[in-house]
């Protein structure tokens, strides 16, 4: 019998199609192809290849070495082919019911280690405490151009971009001028939540989850990862810091390293449990405060929000049923991608 559960937070349905569930071994990746250590000589992202891409606007270094030159940790470059662009104008356009902008923003790539190493999982606790305060600098920085109302920092893990596959472990910044549905969707459902509670819904969930301790994957005293309830995707898992705070840059200060030390044991469990799979990450913060006038969201968004990480495996494909509905159909219930998460050794 199919059940379907509703996302406390958004409202968004999913199916759990229990009757075609698979076991959770079943949904090892075989197929590690994409992954070519071979292609580590000519890769643009390694230490010494700094003249093969576009001039760095940030970077971790060593011993005060140069900007473009070896002996950085974490290096940020433009991308080379951005989706948009700091050096455009933001003036509204209309074409009759149709609201246009040009193409305002920013467009960055965090190359996480100047050695070839394709999956976070991989990189030591230290250097991922690296690559989380790379984000942190980047936000606050682009915080500054009053255009911008949003950066999303994430990273697609052995995916093909652009027709090509990278293989090198890095991330990407993007900035916009405008909100993002699904983060408007998170904040609308929080605020609606806080009006009749006067609690922060996710709170409250990560003290139901941790009570329940069904979908709990790993726990430590700052932070949480859980497959969430009414999970889109098999073995999707959300990271959720246990003390309060809407934005990612300020909730994290002081958290970089034990952040780091999550983020490091549910992307191993990941890739031993799964067998390696493509995975996205996306970090979600709360927008910059722009809000002028008559708007109140304001108001208690830094009581109703909190930040979280989401990370979601690719282990199977969105069909027309959901691309037409809005509905996901999740083949694995949660509880037992979370029990059998829990029980990889890493």
């Amino acid at each position: 019998m199919h059940e379907l559960r509703k996302d406390p937070i958004i409202g968004r349905w999913v199916i759990m199609a229990k009757d075609r569930a698979r076991r959770p071994g079943n949904f090892i990746v075989s197929d590690k192809s994409n992954a070519d250590i071979s292609l580590q000589k000519e890769c643009c992202f390694c230490e010494g290849h700094e003249k093969e891409t576009p001039p760095e606007i940030y970077a971790i270094r060593d011993n005060h070495s140069k900007p473009n030159t070896e002996g950085w940790k974490v290096r940020v470059v433009p991308d080379k082919n951005p989706i948009l662009d700091a050096d455009v104008d933001l003036t509204p356009k209309g074409h009759g019911l149709y609201d246009v902008l040009e193409g305002r923003g920013a467009h960055e790539v965090i190359v996480e280690t100047p050695s070839h190493i394709a999956n976070m999982a991989d990189l030591d606790i230290d250097q991922i405490a690296l690559v989380i305060q790379t984000y942190v600098a980047r936000i606050n920085d682009l915080e500054k151009d009053k255009r911008l109302q949003y950066v999303l920092a994430h990273k697609n893990y052995n995916w093909s971009r652009d027709s090509q596959n990278i293989t090198h472990s890095y991330s990407e910044i993007i900035a916009t001028p405008v909100n993002p549905m699904r983060v408007k969707e998170e904040l609308n459902g929080s605020k609606k939540y806080y009006d009749c509670h006067e609690r922060c819904i996710y709170c409250d969930l990560i003290k139901q989850e941790v009570a329940a301790k069904e979908r709990v994957v790993f726990e430590n005293d700052h932070f949480i990862a859980i497959v969430p309830f009414a999970s889109r995707f098999p073995f999707e898992l959300w990271v959720l810091p246990k003390k309060h705070n809407a934005q990612f840059p300020k909730g994290i200060n002081g958290l970089e390293l034990e952040l780091a030390k999550t983020l490091k044991e549910v992307l191993l469990k990941i890739k031993e449990g799964l067998g390696d799979p493509a995975y996205h990450f996306v970090v979600h913060t709360a927008p910059f405060q722009r809000q002028k006038g008559k708007s109140m969201r304001v108001n208690t968004m830094e009581e109703d929000y909190h930040w979280h990480i989401e990370i979601m495996p690719r282990l199977t494909h969105t069909a027309g049923f959901e691309k037409g509905t809005g509905f996901y159909i999740c083949p694995i219930p949660p509880e037992e991608a979370a029990s059998y998460l829990r029980e990889v050794e890493i």
